[in-house]
């Protein structure tokens, strides 16, 4: 029995006025996963979003939802037909309402005691089982976001989608908040989607995450194939941190650079000769007092456990270093350091450059 996927997006464009915003999007969510749609502001996803849920038609392509087409160009399953439920940047609680009653405000079709006992299961899930008779004002952030969370849940939707919804709060709790939401995703088996400019939250929640710019998806992978494995230099650099430097290809293993030569795991898929720029990213550079190349330490940033420095090269060329916080290098100290990159991240150099 061929086993039925949850969500297909086969080619779709989706504009306003004639104008695509998304072109050309494919995705794919297996039963239970939990998939990203990442990129910076304006570059299409919450639109893409929207168009998944019923909310936008597409001008191209098909959407299915558990093998049924639910979107084409000038069809379009209602959204409110579609079983899917919905968590918003602003939450969208009633103000009115207390918890419990806000969580069961989708369950209006189930008889009384069947809905107290999914209100008071999805209270226990999400851990506000004392705060049933609160309202919404009355909770911090993160509690209101769980309440949003478990309101979308309780009518069992066959798929959660997730607009921004930890834009609101701070850094830590965010992330924080990503895991915990993932966990209780995990427990209830839903497949889900969230959207996000923060790739430290679609790290901690995602499986599969797709990184778009200016309304194409350039890369579906894992947080590590991204980071590690980029196709392109948007993708390279959006998802971490780090700078390019000048090189050339020696070898099908190797690249000559400023930091010496550089040997990865990964086959180099140019010719000889080829002048190309190298991905270094922050923790592919040592700083070690015993090495003999140096590099002159221009500003650090003190993150706890580890220093990031900006160092410059003999060259004038800037590359950002971690280092455990126990060696305490000041700006215009000269530094040993030492590049080790498993993966080599290079993209050809245009002329010129």
């Amino acid at each position: 029995m061929t086993e039925v996927t949850p969500l297909l997006v086969r080619g779709v464009s989706v504009g306003y006025g004639g104008a695509p915003v998304v072109l050309d999007a494919h995705l794919q969510l297996e039963e239970g996963g939990i998939g990203c749609l990442l990129g910076p502001s304006g570059c299409g996803k919450t639109t893409l979003l929207r168009a998944i849920a019923g909310f936008e038609p597409v001008m191209a392509g098909e959407i299915l939802l558990g093998g049924m087409l639910v979107s084409g160009p000038g069809f379009s399953v209602p959204a409110e037909q579609r079983r899917i439920g919905m968590v918003f940047q602003d939450f969208a609680l009633f103000p009115h309402l207390t918890v419990a009653n806000n969580i069961g405000f989708g369950l209006r079709r189930l008889e009384r005691r069947a809905r107290a006992r999914r209100v008071v299961e999805l209270l226990e899930l999400v851990g506000l089982g004392k705060a049933a008779g609160l309202h919404p004002h009355e909770l911090s952030g993160g509690m209101q976001q769980r309440v949003a969370l478990a309101r979308a849940l309780a009518p069992r939707p066959r798929m959660l989608l997730l607009d921004e919804p930890f834009s609101s709060m701070d850094v830590e709790l965010r992330e924080a908040l990503a895991r915990e939401i993932r966990a209780l995703l995990r427990h209830e088996g839903v497949t889900a989607i969230l959207v996000t400019h923060d790739q430290l939250e679609a790290f901690a929640m995602a499986d599969r995450i797709s990184v778009m710019c200016a309304g194409r998806i350039h890369q579906t992978g894992t947080g590590f194939a991204l980071y590690h494995q980029p196709v392109d230099r948007f993708v390279a650099d959006f998802i971490g941190q780090g700078e390019f430097l000048p090189g050339q290809v020696i070898d099908g293993k190797s690249v000559s650079t400023e930091l010496g030569v550089l040997r990865g795991q990964n086959a180099i898929a140019l010719p000889q000769g080829t002048q190309v720029e190298v991905l270094v990213r922050p923790d592919d550079l040592i700083c070690a007092q015993c090495e003999q190349k140096t590099a002159l330490v221009v500003e650090r940033a003190f993150r706890g456990a580890e220093y990031l420095y900006t160092l410059e090269l003999d060259s004038g060329r800037r590359l950002l270093s971690l280092a455990p916080s126990h060696d305490d290098f000041p700006p215009g100290t000269r530094v040993g350091i030492r590049a080790e990159l498993d993966h080599l991240v290079m993209f050809e150099r245009a002329p010129g450059v």
